[in-house]
């Protein structure tokens, strides 16, 4: 290895030494504040080295990993997204009667899994990655277990997500073999001069099929988006928060390559299947939202809806125009973003209001009534949340949804695009319901407990917020940095 691609793996090789300081430390002593001081400090510094390589060109570091503006963009947000995510779990952890060094260093591993994943060109690379994490996440559904109510929930949630994450893992690593079984290459270049030379055998097509069939899992596209609402609701909620951005977003962001690099959508059959997988998890997620008085549950179906959402921009890429890909791209790069800031505030909200302590979180309508009376600030940031998954002008999210739609409409996509529209309506009315819950006179007796908001939450929250605003009205920023990140796949 030459000290050139040394020096591209060195965030990944901080990240990992994250969790190795970790497990030493915590064989002699354990302090929770140490070990998340370490936490933030090797995620500042793997942050602060990759934003040190921005501009200096792709490097393929070893044959599995490529470090280029994309992977880089996507690895700072991930970082960062992790540090927000680790600072609004302090309180709650500090909280608990369980081990908490533990938990950081599941996190950290799930992170390296998830940055490694972005800076796949690789499958083997590309299955490490997506396996790192999920390992990693079954373990972090399943912490801090208290009371017997909480704990069947948890540990019910903690299986299901195990059970079903093994079922899309073995889909995923079938339908490489089968791949590699037509092709004979893993590398997602050689796929796509391959794919230029022959027609595609059953053996190709039905691999990629179960690739993505693996994927829709991880991702929790209709119909295999079962496994969401249980989850959500069961796991911790700093876990659910980490799940609902990291895991997330990093999946999305491989498949994008995946399917750029290899040449994947000139399997037109496979990119009508994803047309209406699109479909179904926007209405569908819509749908079931609309019924739900649990939040975890609602922002899990809301989830399913905007991932279908991001499917308009992602389906828009297959347009044979170049400007219209290259917009699409942006425009999934954009919303991912817009995805990451807004449900962190959501969740990092109800993690604050939360205690380990009690057999439920604060996690239904009737936690957050009259929330705007006791706590102003609190709900001011989670109604602006809600305003910008709802897609409400001067918001991050709505920059991003009429990024998404521009690219639906340049690729003529108008089913897709109807139904985006229609979609939005829905999701319009259940986040106007929190809100106007949020509004009412409070209850007598309140159903959480109001003590002072923890100043790393107030941090994270506010950072967030002004993020969602500044962006949602000065977006040419973000907007210049995502041209900039996407054009290597181009």
């Amino acid at each position: 290895m030459t000290m050139t691609e040394l020096h591209a793996l060195l965030p990944i090789i901080v990240i990992a030494g994250i969790s190795v300081v970790l497990m030493v430390m915590t064989a002699f002593f354990r302090h929770q504040r140490l070990a998340s001081l370490i936490t933030y400090g090797g995620f500042i510094a793997a942050a602060v080295l990759v934003a040190g390589q921005t501009g200096s060109g792709p490097q393929q570091a070893t044959p599995l990993l490529i470090m280029d503006e994309y992977s880089r963009f996507f690895s700072l947000v991930i970082l960062v997204t992790s540090l927000a995510a680790t600072m609004l779990a302090y309180d709650y952890l500090r909280r608990s009667d369980v081990f908490k060094e533990e938990y950081y260093i599941l996190l950290s591993l799930a992170v390296l899994g998830a940055v490694v994943l972005v800076s796949s060109n690789h499958f083997a690379a590309f299955f490490i990655g997506i396996e790192l994490m999920s390992v990693s996440l079954f373990a972090m559904v399943g912490y801090m277990v208290q009371g017997r109510t909480r704990r069947a929930v948890t540990l019910e949630a903690s299986v299901k997500y195990m059970i079903l994450s093994g079922v899309s893992s073995s889909f995923l690593l079938f339908g490489i073999a089968l791949v590699y079984a037509d092709f004979g290459v893993l590398s997602f270049s050689g796929l796509h001069s391959l794919l230029g030379l022959h027609s595609t055998s059953s053996y190709s097509q039905i691999g990629a099929a179960m690739i993505v069939v693996g994927l829709a899992f991880k991702l929790s596209w209709v119909p295999f988006h079962m496994w969401t609402p249980d989850v959500y609701e069961g796991a911790p909620v700093p876990v659910t928060a980490f799940l609902a951005t990291v895991s997330k977003v990093s999946v999305f962001a491989i498949i994008v390559r995946f399917f750029i690099e290899s040449g994947a959508f000139r399997l037109e059959a496979l990119v009508q299947a994803l047309v209406w997988i699109a479909v179904l998890s926007m209405l569908v997620g819509n749908g079931l939202a609309l019924l739900q008085q649990n939040i975890k549950r609602l922002l899990a179906y809301s989830s399913i809806a905007h991932l279908g959402y991001l499917m308009v921009a992602f389906i828009a890429i297959a347009g044979s125009n170049l400007a219209n890909t290259n917009l699409a791209v942006e425009a999934t790069a954009f919303y991912l973003v817009a995805y990451i800031v807004m449900s962190l505030i959501a969740f990092g909200i109800i993690t604050t209001l939360s205690s380990p302590e009690r057999a439920e979180e604060a996690e239904t309508l009737a936690h957050f009534r009259g929330l705007f009376w006791q706590k102003p600030g609190l709900a001011t940031a989670m109604g602006l949340a809600l305003l910008s998954l709802a897609g409400i002008p001067l918001t991050i999210g709505f920059v991003g949804k009429f990024y998404v739609f521009a690219a639906g409409v340049a690729g003529q996509l108008w089913l897709l695009v109807g139904v985006l529209i229609v979609g939005s309506a829905l999701g319009l009315y259940y986040y106007l319901r929190l809100i106007m819950e949020m509004c009412k006179a409070p209850d007598t007796e309140p159903a959480i407990s109001r003590e002072e908001t923890p100043l790393e939450n107030r941090v994270v929250l506010s950072a967030l917020g002004l993020v969602l605003l500044v962006i949602g009205i000065f977006p040419n920023g973000l907007i210049t940095t995502v041209h900039a990140a996407v054009a290597v796949l181009r």
